[in-house]
């Protein structure tokens, strides 16, 4: 008989936690009962108040700075976090980038940064995660955020979206690596969330009118945050190797382009 696997640690480290989407996940784990490792690039401020929003849920959290430029030390974060906290059950990797520039005009310096922070930090954070889960011997979950562009391009995104693809990828086959150890991986993937990143932060996205997607709003980084924490628990152990659109609808539209519709007249066919 197969070997359960849920009991592990009661630990999070949730990588670019102190804004936005991160944010909301660090707080919706703490919900759920997990201590947060929280993570920052500049913003420490915003990283010491999600720790203060992961105590208020009564559970504990710790804070380090984490510059996924400086590869390949820089994802020893990971571990430290997980000897601050006293164990690791889950990775979350949110901390991510992106540029707006044709393919033709994009600087090889620029394509790097991209590809570090939103492939290669996620790459050998959930490398560490897992050799520490798998040592551990009581399984674990890693949660790639990626993109909807994980799945359909966008024109001016060429590094974003071949670092979310590959992500995707990525997740795929650790998933099938990692599953004999009870570690489930998984990818979610926001469109439009109403955060800094997209000009939307402290916007009720029930305000923002997005014609073109078939819920007529962005997405709230809370959205994103109770998938997260479906993932994190022990009743998704089945569940490995997904990737969780969280878009409104947004792909559906397919070539209909429904992030840049003005209107809703495509409603009526």
């Amino acid at each position: 008989m197969a070997q359960r696997y849920t009991d592990y640690d009661r630990v999070a480290v949730v990588t670019g936690s102190d804004s936005g989407i991160g944010e909301a996940i660090a707080v919706a784990l703490a919900q759920a009962g997990f201590d947060v490792g929280v993570t920052y690039r500049s913003d420490k401020a915003g990283a010491e108040s999600t720790a203060e929003k992961v105590r208020a849920a009564g559970r504990r959290a710790d804070v380090r700075a984490l510059d996924l430029t400086g590869l390949p030390g820089a994802a020893a974060v990971v571990d430290e976090l997980a000897d601050a906290l006293g164990g690791l059950g889950v990775l979350v990797n949110c901390a991510g980038t992106g540029i707006s520039a044709p393919v033709v005009d994009t600087g090889y310096e620029q394509w790097r940064e991209v590809l570090a922070v939103d492939l290669d930090g996620p790459f050998l954070c959930a490398q560490r995660a897992a050799r520490r889960m798998r040592a551990a011997g009581r399984g674990g979950r890693i949660i790639n955020i990626t993109s909807v562009h994980e799945h359909a391009p966008r024109v001016g995104a060429g590094a974003y979206c071949a670092a979310k693809g590959g992500l995707g990828l990525l997740t795929k086959v650790m998933a099938q690596e990692l599953a004999a150890d009870g570690i489930t991986v998984n990818a979610v993937a926001p469109g439009e969330i109403a955060t800094e990143m997209t000009g939307n932060e402290d916007v009720d996205p029930h305000t923002v009118d997005r014609p073109g997607i078939p819920a007529g709003r962005p997405g709230d980084a809370n959205e994103v945050a109770a998938v997260v924490a479906m993932l994190a628990g022990p009743a998704a152990a089945y569940v490995t190797g997904s990737s969780y659109v969280v878009d409104g609808g947004m792909l559906l539209m397919g070539p209909q382009a429904g992030s840049h519709l003005t209107s809703g007249e495509w409603r009526n066919g």
